[in-house]
């Protein structure tokens, strides 16, 4: 049983079905869910102001949780990185603490990996991954299962037959990463990791092609993707394209664009983003990154 704590740093919880159903579906685990008091908040369209905010993540941080987990994403936490309690985080983190988010969390990962060089979790949300109505994907909740246990030491997914040809071997380099969209509003701020030789992994959801591409663009222009020794492309979902106007313009073209770039490997099919089926990933952790044939396995061992 682990001591789980639920807050809202972000957008304010409009599916209230569906964070009640997240919270029961714990609770049956056998966990103890602790609900911060402004979990349910509403400023406009925030889990309460900046203040309350920044006051429910000192609460997690306060908490002596074994996880803290976001109850939803959305939009919020870039207005109040600088008010972050950092050194309170750190600490949490230090005694064994897992902040775990994603979307919107992605600030969170960054400023925190950032500013204190702390390890913390890209992973599921309370009322998106525990509260639909279905039950919860089992990679996913076998992945959050073996985080409680601390077994959870590394993952593994297959690669599309048009990338198994080359061989990529990369060992010790630090993992970051997580939501594009939220990743690239930090480049040029102190939240915005500087990391040489690492693995940096992006997902998004609702943005067309082009605008991945156009954000692509801009890290690569800022000199970050040279920096880096893999690529990895988690899941992109949720988006149209316009047959009449993109003409064969699609994400591949923006995967093969990006290889004609950068010299770093750029794998994609990484089981993470805003999809049912997740692994969770440690950002801040070093991590070995090895393929064969389609085979791809990251392992980052005991945390």
């Amino acid at each position: 049983m682990a001591h789980i704590y639920i807050f809202s740093p972000s957008s304010a919880v409009r599916d209230k079905a569906a964070f009640r159903r997240g919270v029961r579906r714990l609770q049956a685990q056998g966990h103890q869910v602790e609900l911060d008091e402004a979990a349910l908040a509403s400023h406009m369209r925030f889990a309460g102001d900046d203040a309350t905010r920044v006051a429910a993540i000192t609460r997690a941080a306060a908490s002596g949780a074994d996880v803290a987990m976001i109850a939803r994403g959305g939009y919020g936490l870039t207005r109040i990185l600088p008010a972050l309690p950092y050194k309170q985080i750190a600490k949490a983190i230090d005694g064994g603490m897992q902040f775990v988010g994603l979307s919107d969390f992605t600030a969170f990962n960054q400023a925190v990996y950032a500013k204190t060089g702390c390890i913390s979790w890209q992973g599921p949300a309370l009322g998106e991954d525990f509260g639909p109505e279905q039950e919860p994907d089992d990679i996913m909740q076998a992945c959050f299962d073996d985080l409680l246990l601390e077994q959870g030491e590394g993952t593994g997914w297959q690669l599309p037959k048009a990338e198994a040809e080359r061989r990529v071997v990369v060992k010790d380099a630090p993992l970051w990463g997580g939501n594009l969209t939220v990743l690239t509003s930090l480049l040029g701020t102190p939240y915005f990791p500087q990391v040489k030789g690492g693995v940096l992994f992006l997902e998004d959801v609702g943005e067309h092609p082009y605008r991945i591409e156009r954000m692509l663009t801009q890290l690569l222009h800022a000199g970050v993707l040279a920096q880096q020794k893999a690529v990895l492309f988690g899941q992109f979902s949720n988006y149209k394209l316009v047959p009449a106007h993109d003409k064969g313009f699609k994400l591949a073209t923006v995967v093969d664009w990006l290889r004609s770039q950068t010299k770093a490997p750029v794998l994609t099919g990484l089981p993470f983003g805003h999809v049912e089926t997740k692994v969770l990933l440690p950002v801040g952790a070093k991590v070995d990154l090895v393929t064969e044939a389609r085979d791809a396995l990251m392992v980052w061992g005991h945390i």
